[in-house]
């Protein structure tokens, strides 16, 4: 009980405050993960969030946190000042180096700005049984969440093939949202 009241106490801790690191501070582990260890917490957040609130609402969670997350990224990780071709360029070569996947883009409509890409060997999902469903929602929030900061126009991405749907990479629409809604 006096745990809570001091919780209560105190400001909410930050997204980014979350995401300061001491690199020092895993001197004999260093900082990478396993795929595995990372989709614990993802599945396990996931299949909780979805027997509390349901399968949309955990989407749609997932969804978001990948947005936040992506926006940070775009930020505090890449030249936002630079031609789309340089600019998709650095974040191959960023999401390579961090080991996310490694992100191939298919097709750009400039009219629209519409796009269509595709991202192999992706933490989420490479290696999955064919589980019937797209399962990489943080993914298009991610995605959103990097092309919304770049272009300055609020995106949508939506994953249409997946490896959980038996396809060997993870392609995603995405999209300029229309103003209004």
């Amino acid at each position: 009980m006096e745990n809570n009241i001091f919780m209560a106490d105190r400001k909410p801790i930050s997204f980014e405050e979350y995401l300061q690191y001491d690199e020092n501070s895993r001197g004999n582990l260093g900082e990478e993960l396993p795929v595995l260890v990372y989709r614990m917490l993802e599945y396990s957040l996931k299949e909780e969030l979805c027997r509390r609130y349901g399968k949309d609402v955990q989407v749609d969670i997932f969804r978001s946190a990948g947005r936040m997350a992506g926006e940070y990224f775009a930020k505090h990780m890449l030249n936002l000042d630079q031609p789309l071709d340089e600019f998709v360029s650095e974040l191959q070569k960023k999401l390579q180096e961090l080991k996310i996947g490694v992100l191939r883009i298919e097709n750009v409509e400039e009219e629209t700005g519409k796009i269509i890409l595709t991202v192999a060997e992706d933490a989420d999902c490479s290696g999955l049984p064919v589980l019937g469903e797209t399962v990489c929602n943080y993914d298009e929030g991610f995605i959103s969440g990097i092309l919304s900061v770049y272009s300055g126009k609020l995106y949508t991405a939506i994953e249409v093939d997946c490896w959980a749907t038996g396809d060997r990479v993870c392609r995603f629409h995405a999209n300029v949202e229309e103003s209004g809604k």
